[in-house]
């Protein structure tokens, strides 16, 4: 089957031959662990029940994975381990199920998630979980289906028919919005149409899910938060993408403001976006987003630090 998953449409057989995302069709991933640096209304005090897959649709020069997503480091694994992980993180506390960078992968994740939601398929013990401990092999016999929101994390270079095949199986979509202007999108991410695609994207979202739906305890359970990352030396930029939201959707819509950016793999010695942000970016970008409105969450400037980077070491909680 030729493979046009993502706006790439790449069209190659990649059970043969790699995509433009530097991957085949196996799932491969870098880690799996209980995730503390999201959003608080998504890590809460448990921790999010985050998946980072390896590869990506975008060639972002300033890419703080560029481990995995540019150089494909990680671990295939199969459909029904990757069911397993996600019921291993539900069971160690997870609030939710994050799915980082999921585009090229969607058609086994859903099958992923159909698994991990079946109450006859996850009555059995799964092949990640083999063990000739009697306990460990009750404990999984005895596993209730996946019964916490499920996260879609993206860069929005989103194909809208695959993201309505996943209506009943996603909760949250956290996308990001990078770009308005094609010309900062092709020179920074390798992809032109980037605006053109990931609006499109994010509506779809929104019409899905709508605004933010919260629990007592304040944990997110339906819904889109838009994240944007504020690009140094690019703060005319962000303006557009905050105008573009607050015109667009709702006003009960919510916007991340990213403030974490740090130079890395090819930004380092990039003549404009080689630094960080300064205060005046930061307090120029925060000012348009309290003047429109928005809801969400505003980043502090001291988060722009490797140190939140995790380490994608190929552990997994299985």
């Amino acid at each position: 089957m030729l493979c046009d998953i993502c706006p790439r449409q790449c069209n190659i057989d990649r059970a043969k031959t790699k995509g433009f995302c530097g991957m085949s069709k196996t799932p491969v991933a870098a880690r799996a662990f209980l995730h503390m640096w999201e959003e608080p209304c998504i890590s809460g005090t448990r921790g999010s029940g985050t998946v980072f897959f390896s590869g990506c649709n975008l060639k972002c020069i300033y890419c703080q994975n560029y481990e995995i997503s540019h150089k494909g480091r990680g671990r295939e694994l199969t459909v029904r381990e990757l069911a397993d992980i996600f019921l291993t993180l539900r069971d160690r506390g997870a609030h939710n199920i994050n799915l980082v960078t999921p585009t090229h992968f969607v058609p086994a994740i859903r099958e992923a998630l159909s698994i991990a939601k079946d109450t006859a398929a996850v009555g059995t013990v799964l092949p990640a979980m083999k063990t000739s401990d009697s306990a460990a092999c009750s404990e999984v016999l005895d596993r209730r289906p996946l019964d916490i929101p499920v996260v879609y994390n993206t860069n929005a270079y989103d194909s809208v028919l695959q993201l309505h095949s996943l209506e009943n199986m996603v909760d949250i979509y956290l996308p990001d919005l990078k770009y308005i202007s094609s010309d900062l999108s092709k020179q920074y991410s390798g992809a032109p149409d980037y605006f053109e695609k990931a609006s499109a994207a994010i509506m779809e979202m929104y019409r899905q899910k709508g605004a933010p739906e919260f629990d007592s305890g304040g944990m997110m359970q339906k819904g889109v938060i838009i994240r944007h990352l504020v690009l140094p030396g690019h703060t005319a930029e962000t303006l557009k993408v905050l105008d573009w939201i607050s015109a667009n959707l709702s006003k009960d819509a919510y916007v991340s403001l990213m403030s974490q950016y740090t130079p890395c793999h090819l930004a380092r010695e990039h003549s404009r976006i080689g630094r960080r942000i300064t205060r005046h970016e930061y307090d120029r970008v925060v000012s348009r987003f309290m003047k429109l409105g928005l809801n969400g969450f505003v980043q502090e400037r001291g988060s722009a630090s490797e140190e939140f980077i995790p380490d994608f070491d190929e552990t997994f909680l299985i």
